[in-house]
């Protein structure tokens, strides 16, 4: 039976409790550090601001380095024949419904 582990995440200095499973348990405590030190960063260099202005920057930051990489794979996943492929797919779907 696949059961969840009942884990306390520490972000930002306040705690999470998360039902998770146990192979994403070290994924998600690995998430919540690099966001904590991101935070952390911030607050070094700007002392008149909030957590919360620190958390939108971080978050803001990591959303901006994974939609570059998504845009990445997209480019250099793919060769070209495969992209023109899935094109023709689509194209003939399209035009069954």
């Amino acid at each position: 039976m696949d059961e969840k582990l009942s884990i306390r995440v520490n972000v930002a200095d306040r705690y999470y409790p998360l039902k998770v499973e146990r192979e994403n348990e070290e994924k998600i405590r690995k998430a919540a550090r690099m966001i904590n030190e991101k935070v952390l960063q911030y607050k070094q260099r700007y002392t008149d601001k909030d957590v919360q202005d620190f958390l939108a920057m971080a978050s803001l930051q990591y959303v901006i380095k994974l939609t570059e990489e998504e845009e990445k794979l997209e480019k250099d996943y793919l060769p070209d024949a495969l992209k023109e492929l899935i094109q023709k797919i689509d194209s003939v779907l399209e035009i069954k419904e």
